[in-house]
Formats: structure tokens, sequence, C-alpha cells
């Protein structure tokens, strides 16, 4: 791990589509955390997202990369790893929406075994956790920082219901999610 200005943050997300909320979380991420660089990481299998075909992964992460290609500081991951706790593996922070940390702590994850989920949440790096209407925050986990940033009203499933504003201009131009 490394510390101060070289750490790393890893921030896990189908980005169907990426989202003013993503840019906005992982730029506080920067500025809270100390953090050089914040990698968007895509999952090629998505825990619960498996059906999604399109766009595919390659076409999602050909337009992170557009948003990444203007900001030195944002990168672009491809993986296999599925859980968060091995996607954050070898990264010294975790960006997350409270949504997902409430899949963190969800057994259902671990084949159903609590030590499992345990040992799980023990490995994660600090937290980098924005607020979501309804989800609980990790107020008892001193990796935790909470990013001062209110994203919560801004969803990936709006934006692809028609809420374009919502949709970064890369991914517009795209013309992915017409």
């Amino acid at each position: 791990m490394t510390h101060g200005g070289d750490s790393l943050a890893a921030f896990p997300g189908s980005y169907n589509p990426p989202t003013v909320a993503h840019l906005a979380m992982a730029e506080a991420a920067v500025a809270q955390c100390g953090v050089r660089r914040v990698d968007l990481v895509l999952s090629r299998s998505t825990i619960g997202k498996e059906h999604v075909v399109h766009p595919t992964i390659d076409e999602r992460a050909d337009v992170l990369r557009s948003v990444a290609a203007t900001r030195p500081w944002l990168g672009v991951v491809v993986t296999d790893a599925r859980l968060l706790v091995d996607i954050s593996d070898g990264y010294d922070v975790l960006v997350l929406g409270a949504d997902k940390w409430e899949q963190v702590l969800d057994v259902a994850y671990y084949g159903g075994s609590v030590a499992a989920r345990d040992d799980a949440v023990a490995r994660l790096p600090r937290l980098a956790v924005a607020r979501r209407r309804d989800h609980a925050l990790p107020d008892e986990d001193p990796r935790a920082v909470v990013l001062d940033i209110d994203v919560g009203h801004i969803s990936s499933t709006a934006a692809r219901a028609g809420q374009r504003e919502l949709i970064l201009p890369e991914a517009v131009a795209s013309g992915l999610w017409d």
C-alpha cells in the first residue's frame, strides 16, 4: 500500500451509463482521501448485472477511457474480479455508494456465510462512501470517509430512463445510450 499522494483508489461500477455522480464521487475521493488516481473499475461480469449485454463491456470501457483522457488523475481498469473485496485488492481506497456498502454487508454475496462476509469486510482498504437515499453509511467503521457530496438523487437507472442531463457528455457523444 502507498500513502498520501501516491495512493490509489478503486471505484467499481457497471457505468451503464457513466453519470455526473460517478465523476463527482471520483473527484471527491481525490480531494478528501488524498489519492493521486482513481481507477474506474469494470468487472467483466458484475454481480447482479450479468444480463447486461448492451452496451458491451468493451464499449463502456472505451467511453470511460474517453472520460479519463482529459483527467490525468482518472484511470480505467477491466477485471474478472466480481466481489468488491477482490476488486479493491491492492488499492488504498475503495470508492462506493452507501447502496453498495449495504451489498458488501449482505451475506447472500458470500454463500450465506457470516464468517466469509466478515473476513471479506476485514480485508477492505479505506472506504470513501457517498450518501444514497435510504441506505446506511458505515458509521462504525473507522476506515470510512463519508464524501462531502450529495449525489443521492442521481442514478444510472434514471439516466437510462431518459434523464440525459445525468449522463457524462462523453457518454452522450458515444450514442450508446440513445
